[in-house]
């Protein structure tokens, strides 16, 4: 119940972080879309109501809500079934679903969480149980269908960041090394299989626009044209040095100004921030995220059950590979995928679900072991 609750367990310093990274966001937002006021005040709304469901569901017991798995997990089959049957098609893509009352919303921002709260249930109930093959098989199959539909969309890169969450979750349920050597031992030759297939012309399994970002990214000389954005997004972070050039420079050389990238407002914003904020306005950045993943690992350390500790696992998991994704992005050390930089970027769906997520690390610790 909410009054038996020991709010001096309350990690205020979550939400401090939290909140120091959406104010940062919505000041670059406005500069990257050059005061767009109706973008900034939908970004600011996106953070309101994240935050309200946040403070929410910390005050709910997460054990209620995970004992709701199979609900939750019929639910993001359902949400992402609908996306390709009723999504909305921009650039051949179908991402995104438009509600009554609520407007568009893109469905695989919210499976992440629900994904992450179903394996921590899942794996909670069968921990006894959690090396036969049968439970391990079962997983596997459970995963791939919301995997695929997602891959469907298509949008490989957060079928990819859904691998590594659950991935996470796996790890720290504290599986046998033996079924972590055998994955590896299968996905490290398919991983070169493909890369070599991709180099010698072949294509397998992905779209061509895909298959141009991978090899602008091993070979940006040959590929100059697709690796375009990313040695734009290079120059201006490298442009704004130790201080930055300040927000709302209004310079044509900007990488906002002179259409030098698109999306500078999702996909590119560290560039924006990396320009105008330089490299102290970076490193803040990369601290507030190094800050949110410590404090979700540590509730999970004080976790008072396998799927508390599952939970917080698992969103470390998501907003350190997502951040660093974006980041990488932005500096030449991964592909050009598309992901949103966690707390930052616009994009009410993916703000509100790692609200959401960050509610329920909130909550576990809330209920968190004493240590005495």
């Amino acid at each position: 119940m909410l009054f038996e609750y020991n709010f001096r367990n309350y990690n205020f310093r979550l939400i401090l972080y939290m909140i120091a990274l959406n104010i940062l966001g919505i000041l670059v937002i406005r500069s990257a879309t050059n005061m767009d006021e109706s973008m900034v005040n939908r970004q600011i709304l996106g953070v309101v109501i994240g935050l309200a469901c946040a403070i929410g569901i910390s005050l709910l017991d997460y054990r209620r809500l995970l004992n709701l798995g199979w609900l939750i997990y019929a639910g993001c089959l359902a949400f992402l079934a609908a996306v390709l049957i009723w999504g909305s098609d921009v650039k051949n893509v179908k991402r995104w679903i438009v509600l009554p009352l609520i407007g568009q919303v893109q469905p695989s921002e919210f499976v992440k969480i629900g994904l992450i709260a179903f394996f921590s249930w899942y794996f909670m109930k069968y921990q006894e149980k959690l090396n036969q093959p049968s439970v391990v098989g079962a997983a596997a199959l459970l995963f791939a269908a919301p995997a695929y539909l997602v891959y469907a969309q298509p949008n490989l890169s957060t079928s990819l960041v859904m691998v590594v969450i659950v991935a996470g979750i796996v790890f720290a349920s504290g599986i046998s090394y033996r079924w972590i050597a055998g994955t590896l031992a299968v996905v490290i030759p398919v991983a070169v299989t493909f890369i070599y297939l991709l180099m010698n012309g072949m294509i397998p399994f992905i779209k061509e626009y895909q298959a141009g970002r991978i090899l602008a990214w091993i070979n940006p000389e040959k590929y100059q044209q697709s690796y375009y954005q990313q040695a734009n997004s290079i120059t201006a972070i490298g442009s704004g040095q130790l201080t930055g050039k300040g927000l709302y420079n209004t310079t044509i050389a900007s990488v906002k100004n002179g259409n030098f990238l698109s999306e500078e407002q999702t996909d590119f914003i560290f560039a924006v921030i990396g320009e105008e904020l330089g490299f102290v306005g970076c490193m803040i950045v990369i601290i507030l995220f190094l800050l949110i993943v410590y404090e979700c690992l540590l509730t999970a350390a004080r976790a008072k059950d396998l799927a508390g500790r599952l939970v917080c696992a698992g969103m470390a998991t998501l907003i350190a590979f997502q951040g660093f994704a974006n980041i990488a992005v932005a500096t030449g050390v991964f592909p050009n995928t598309g992901l949103p930089l966690p707390f930052i970027s616009y994009g009410s769906s993916s703000l509100i679900s790692i609200f959401l997520g960050m509610g329920l690390v909130l909550n576990i610790g809330l209920q968190r072991e004493s240590r005495h």
